[in-house]
């Protein structure tokens, strides 16, 4: 069985950074793409970032363009999320997804459908 661990999540303050991480065990890694999503309490899952299995094509979401980076390491089983420039509006709950085989569309790294095993998630809290 699939299973994905966040860590790197906390409080930090507006203009800041964080890095979070993602290990993912019991299945293979490095054929599937692999997201970033977060939420928070009485609003929709947003996907936040998205990349294909050799990090070639990736997926942001317009409000993280330019401030987040997604990367992932294929002999760690590992898919990061850097979050630069963070902002109270970030503050979510961050999960990480394991994708679809192969999907390397961005339609298919941006829809939360195609993702099929899910980590508990970390918290991201930004203070203003």
């Amino acid at each position: 069985q699939v299973q994905l661990v966040e860590s790197g999540g906390g409080l930090v303050q507006a203009g800041g950074s964080l890095r979070l991480s993602c290990v993912v065990s019991g299945g293979t890694f490095r054929t599937y793409a692999m997201g970033w999503f977060r939420q928070t309490p009485g609003k929709d899952r947003e996907t936040v970032a998205a990349l294909n299995w050799n990090g070639v094509t990736t997926y942001y979401a317009d409000s993280v363009k330019g401030r987040f980076i997604v990367t992932r390491d294929n002999a760690k089983n590992t898919v990061y999320l850097q979050m630069n420039n963070l902002q109270p509006e970030d503050t979510a709950t961050y999960y990480c997804a394991r994708g679809g085989y192969f999907d390397s569309s961005s339609d298919a790294l941006s829809n939360g459908r195609k993702y099929s095993s899910w980590g508990q998630g970390t918290l991201v809290t930004v203070s203003s």
